[in-house]
């Protein structure tokens, strides 16, 4: 003999595997938003370097740039410590 669910008890599971299909589904695209991002960043820190070469071609490899203000400066020679 069969037995058979309530009709609460059927909807109670059926919405939650649908919760949890859905997070499954909001996951997977919440990892590839996340790799297209990881990628971006890699493309974002190449075109870094290159304006980072460009701009010691033309100020100097010690130069020290003020993201803020756009100043460049020579890079500041530290002082020599006395021995004692």
């Amino acid at each position: 003999m069969s037995k058979q669910l309530s009709k609460e008890q059927l909807e109670l599971l059926q919405g939650l595997q649908k919760q949890f299909n859905d997070s499954k589904f909001e996951i997977a695209d919440l990892e590839i938003k996340k790799a297209d991002l990881i990628s971006g960043i890699a493309g974002i820190k190449e075109k870094f370097a290159e304006q980072e070469k460009s701009l010691m071609k033309e100020f100097g490899k010690n130069a020290v740039i003020n993201l803020q203000t756009g100043e460049v400066k020579d890079e500041e020679e530290k002082p020599l410590k006395a021995v004692e």
